[in-house]
C-alpha cells in the first residue's frame, strides 16, 4: 500500500486511523483522519479571526467587514430567539459553533478531500488509478463521533445556563409543573397528567443529542458520498478514459453549488436548533413577569 492521490472514494462509516500501532508511531494510533482535518479547521478559523480583529480600523478592511458582517448578524438573529438576558452568556459558543460546522462542511469540497490518501493499484493494472483505502482527509462534520461530540458539549452547556438562569426549583417547576397558571382542585387534578408530560419532556431532552448529531452526520455524510459518486460516474459506466475525464469535471458542478447551500443551512440549522432549546429552558421568566 502506497500514498497516492487517487479517485474520490465512498466515505466509510467509521473514520480510518492514519497511524497503525505497529508503523512506529504509537502515540498516535488515536489520530484519524476526521480528527486530523478538525485540528486544521480550528487553528485556521482562529488565526483568521484574529487576523480580522488585530488591527480594528474605522474604515475596515474587507476582511475586518466581512467578520464583522457574520458576527452582527448571527448576534442580530441569535438575540432575536434566546433574548437579551441570554446572549451575552451564550452568543460566543452559538458563533463558534456555526463558523466551525460552516468550515468544515465547505472544507470537505475542496479538491483532495477523500481523493488523497493510502491505495493499491488493482492487479495487472499498475498504470490505472488506484483504489483508496484510507484517505487522509475526511470532513470533520462526516464523522459521526464528531458531531455527536458537539451536540454532547451543548447539552452540558444547556443544562448549566438554564439552572443558573433560572434555579433547581424553576427548572423542574418549569419540567413537571401546572402549567396555564391552573391553582387548587383543578391543579391537584391535573398534577399527574402534568408529570406524566414532564416525564415524556427529559425523554425528549434525551435524545436531542442524538437527533442533533445525526441529522448534520446524515446530510454531510450523504453529500460527500454523492460527490464521490458523480465524480466516478463516468469510470463505474465504463466510458472511454478522456470521457469519464470530462465527466468527473462537468457532472458534479452543479452538486458542488448543492452542497455549498447544503454546507451553511445545516450549520445554521445546528445553531438554531441549540439556540431554541436555550431559549424553552429559559424564556418562561419573562412570561411571568408579564
Amino acid at each position: 500500500m502506497s500514498f497516492h492521490p487517487i479517485i474520490a472514494a465512498i466515505l466509510s462509516l467509521h473514520a480510518p486511523h492514519l497511524f497503525a500501532a505497529d508503523d512506529g508511531v504509537s502515540f498516535l494510533s488515536w489520530l484519524t483522519n476526521s480528527i486530523f482535518v478538525s485540528i486544521f479547521i480550528s487553528a485556521f478559523v482562529i488565526w483568521l479571526c484574529r487576523r480580522a480583529t488585530r488591527k480594528l480600523l474605522i474604515v475596515p478592511s474587507p476582511l475586518q467587514n466581512g467578520f464583522e458582517l457574520v458576527v452582527e448578524s448571527l448576534y442580530t438573529m441569535l438575540e432575536e430567539i434566546v433574548g437579551k438576558h441570554m446572549i451575552a452568556r451564550t452568543f460566543s459558543f452559538f458563533a463558534t459553533l456555526f463558523i466551525f460546522i460552516l468550515a468544515s462542511n465547505w472544507f470537505g469540497l475542496l479538491p483532495g478531500v477523500g481523493s488523497i490518501g493510502w491505495g493499491e493499484h488493482p492487479p495487472g493494472r499498475f498504470l490505472s488509478l488506484p483504489h483508496v483505502d484510507t484517505p487522509l482527509l475526511r470532513p470533520t462534520t462526516a464523522d459521526l463521533n464528531m458531531t455527536l461530540a458537539m451536540a454532547l458539549v451543548f447539552m452540558v452547556l444547556w443544562l448549566y445556563w438554564s439552572l443558573s438562569e433560572v434555579g433547581l426549583k424553576n427548572f423542574l417547576t418549569h419540567m413537571f409543573g401546572v402549567k396555564g397558571g391552573l391553582k387548587g382542585f383543578m391543579a391537584l387534578a391535573l398534577a399527574p397528567i402534568f408529570f406524566f408530560v414532564g416525564i415524556i419532556e427529559v425523554i425528549s431532552i434525551l435524545f436531542r443529542p442524538v437527533s442533533l448529531s445525526l441529522r448534520l452526520y446524515g446530510n454531510v455524510f450523504a453529500g460527500e458520498n454523492l460527490l464521490s459518486s458523480m465524480i466516478t460516474l463516468g469510470h463505474e459506466l465504463g466510458l472511454p478514459r478522456w470521457m469519464a475525464a470530462l465527466a468527473s469535471i462537468t457532472i458534479p458542478i452543479p452538486f458542488y453549488f448543492l452542497e455549498l447551500l447544503v454546507g451553511v443551512l445545516q450549520a445554521l440549522v445546528f445553531m438554531l436548533l441549540c439556540a431554541v432549546y436555550i431559549q424553552l429552558a429559559t424564556s418562561h421568566d419573562e412570561e411571568e413577569e408579564h
